[in-house]
């Protein structure tokens, strides 16, 4: 059966997307931000998180063995020793009190000359940085009555009647 199977291939073989994604998050660790198309950054987006929250997990692990285990999975995926040095020493301690989502992508305007790829940059999330708040439905606007236009018409002045109309009587 084939559950769970589909990932994004990105055109590419498995050992050159096992490669390109080592190197991106080894740029983006070193870096900070990176800039890439949107297809790679999604990719890259879960690739990372895992790397970091490894990374947390380590730091809060008392036994020792199982914090260079947890080193050592992320050094089979990542390949770029200083990298994980970085990632396991400094940058895990900027994401201690997220829970999850510790990257972000902003779409860039213009797409790549060559290929009309869209690009992006990928970024690290700020520790002390909250995001938006996400709304919950339509909210109903506190302006808006529907009712006020009724009146608005009641007040606007009656169309006069031709004065010829007024002075006659009837009989």
């Amino acid at each position: 059966m084939r559950h769970q199977k589909h990932h994004a291939s990105l055109g590419v073989t498995r050992e050159h997307r096992e490669s390109m994604l080592s190197n991106l998050a080894a740029a983006l660790i070193t870096h900070g931000r990176i800039q890439t198309t949107l297809t790679k950054a999604r990719v890259l987006r879960p690739f990372i998180e895992k790397m970091i929250t490894k990374a947390k997990h380590a730091a809060a692990k008392t036994e020792k063995k199982d914090a260079v285990h947890l080193r050592r999975l992320v050094l089979r995926d990542l390949r770029d020793e200083t990298a994980v040095t970085a990632l396991f020493n400094e940058k895990y301690k900027e994401f201690a009190n997220r829970a999850g989502g510790y990257t972000r992508i902003y779409k860039l305007g213009p797409q790549r000359l060559g290929d009309a790829a869209e690009m992006a940059l990928i970024e690290f999330v700020k520790a002390d940085d909250t995001g938006y708040k996400k709304s919950k439905g339509k909210k109903a606007s506190k302006g808006r009555k529907p009712k006020a236009a009724a009146p608005a018409a009641a007040e606007a002045p009656a169309p006069e009647k031709p004065a010829a109309a007024e002075g006659e009587t009837k009989s």
